[in-house]
């Protein structure tokens, strides 16, 4: 009689992962020689959660056994204990550990991205300082070897381009929507992994700050994006991704939407705009940054242009005399790069998320000409409240001024798209004339105040503010009506803001008015 005696080991547990797999045992018979007996584990389990180890061969029952912390397996011609003719059952559970999520490779680039700076500078003050120490002779021989092999030298440099430029060539890839031929150096799923851990970063640091799904702002917003999301369902990119809200209350004026679909409204942003048609807007630029995916596209460019810039700064350091001059040529670089490639980059990727927003809010019969009117708003709120204004050239986006005119520019073409999804007519009264008649107004009483004293002294509002409002509400939305939905929307869909509108509405009936509100708070 032999007994198998099996340790609760890690790497007893991992056999069930690998249920199907053979279990063998080795049993020893008196008077007979060594065999092999394959033993297979079975997964279909009765509702005890047991595991069955059934013999392939007609030998001895099998027994496990539990003592303390030592689990044994008994094989012999006559069982101690009597057992039953069928598979015998094992009392305890085969646990695994959980599945290691692997670490996504975007990811791990931004992780050694330091790193590969690093290096590069050891290597190129490495080179400095052998140089620097060769002899005269020594540095002779070297150049006229170099002029000697300069052909071939050449050659390998060409060479390395080529191999370098079919690389590149492979990973090209069409953009959604647009068709333009882009460079994509990381994989969608690779990246969707990143952009789920982005996300759960993002949600632990807002965690104290998110407004309950019951808060209006949170609904008005949530159906906006649901009918964007199923007004353009015929896009793939759109309608693959599950769309999910969250308002963060904070005063600054932002929104952006992650490539998974998780939409982060700031309460700065409700406060800026002044109608739903504004805010569908807003969020069709934002929800095409996620369908164009435009993060992955701008990691690449930066990963290839940092790879290109690991050269030159091997080759500054190399180069510079000392180590002063190094670091004030690595400083020139960096902001070369940025202006040269990653900014220009970033607004041309802005002004492509303008018009296919354009486009998703124009399916969702929004009146898009509301557009145009939010970043003139934008503009004039930049130059009452004196935030700073920089050049275009150095800035990651647009200016307020080219925005809302290159919106004007494809506005012809939206009204278009408008029509053919068999939206409702809009009204004859465009907001940009209005707009700019507020702006007319407003500038001709600042300019011949009829009052005095302290109305005399009162700044103007923006147009389009209501000024009797909660502050804890998006006071823009309040009074506004619903998004006009066209015949062949499904139902659910029919009526995505209304129902909000009236909410709101009803909130700030409840609320005490102020007296006056001078305009949205500046961020």
């Amino acid at each position: 009689m032999v007994l198998l005696c099996v340790l609760r080991s890690s790497r007893f547990s991992s056999l069930a992962a690998h249920l199907t797999r053979d279990f063998r045992v080795c049993c020893a018979h008196a008077g007979r020689p060594v065999q092999k007996t394959h033993y297979w584990v079975s997964s279909q389990t009765p509702p005890s959660n047991s595991v069955h180890l059934r013999a392939t061969s007609k030998l001895s029952p099998l027994l496990f056994l539990n003592n303390g912390r030592t689990r044994c397996c008994q094989i012999g011609p006559k069982p101690p204990l009597p057992v039953h003719s069928g598979p015998v059952l094992l009392g305890h559970l085969f646990h695994t550990s959980a599945p290691a999520r692997a670490v996504p490779v975007p990811l791990i680039w931004l992780m050694l991205k330091p790193l590969q700076k690093l290096v590069a500078i050891i290597l190129g003050r490495s080179i400095r300082k052998w140089w620097a120490a060769l002899p005269a002779n020594r540095r002779q021989l070297f150049r006229d070897w170099a002029g000697q092999r300069r052909w071939h030298l050449a050659a390998g440099a060409g060479v390395t381009m080529v191999i370098v430029a079919l690389l590149l060539l492979t990973h090209l890839d069409e953009s959604p929507v647009t068709g333009r031929t882009r460079l994509l150096v990381f994989s969608r799923e690779k990246y969707m992994e990143l952009a789920a851990l982005t996300s759960e970063a993002y949600m632990e640091q807002f965690a104290e700050l998110l407004v309950p799904v019951t808060d209006p702002r949170h609904q008005v917003v949530e159906r906006v994006v649901q009918h964007l999301a199923q007004r353009n369902k015929d896009i793939p990119e759109v309608s693959e991704v599950t769309w999910s809200v969250h308002v963060v209350q904070s005063p600054d004026v932002n929104a952006f939407v992650l490539p998974d679909g998780k939409v982060f409204m700031f309460a700065g942003m409700l406060e800026a705009v002044t109608d739903v048609h504004q805010l569908t807007v807003v969020l069709g630029h934002e929800m095409a940054h996620a369908v164009l995916g435009h993060s992955a596209e701008q990691a690449s460019l930066s990963h290839v242009v940092d790879l290109l810039s690991l050269i030159l700064l091997t080759a500054i350091w190399a180069v510079c005399p000392r180590d002063s001059l190094a670091l004030l040529g690595q400083w020139v670089q960096d902001k070369l790069s940025q202006l040269l490639f990653n900014r220009p980059f970033s607004r041309k990727l802005e002004a492509e998320a303008d018009k296919v927003g354009l486009q998703l809010a124009a399916k969702a019969c929004a009146d898009v000409r509301a557009g145009p009117v939010f970043w003139q708003q934008m503009e004039i709120r930049d130059q009452l409240t004196g935030e700073p204004t920089f050049p275009e050239w150095l800035s990651t986006h647009p200016s307020h001024k080219n925005r809302f005119t290159q919106l004007d520019r494809l506005m012809p073409q939206a009204l278009e798209l408008r029509e053919s999804c068999s939206c409702p007519a809009l009204p004859a009264t465009d907001p940009r004339a209005v707009f700019s008649k507020s702006v007319r107004v407003l500038l001709e009483t600042a300019k011949h105040p009829e009052g005095k004293g302290p109305e005399r002294a009162r700044k103007p509002r923006l147009p389009h503010i209501p000024a009797s409002l909660p502050t804890g509400l998006p006071a823009a939305l309040l009074a506004q009506t619903a998004l006009p939905s066209s015949s062949n929307v499904h139902r659910e869909t029919q009526e995505p803001v209304p129902s909000v509108a009236s909410e709101l509405a009803a909130a700030a009936a409840a609320v005490p008015a102020p007296a006056e509100v001078e305009g949205p708070q500046p961020s």
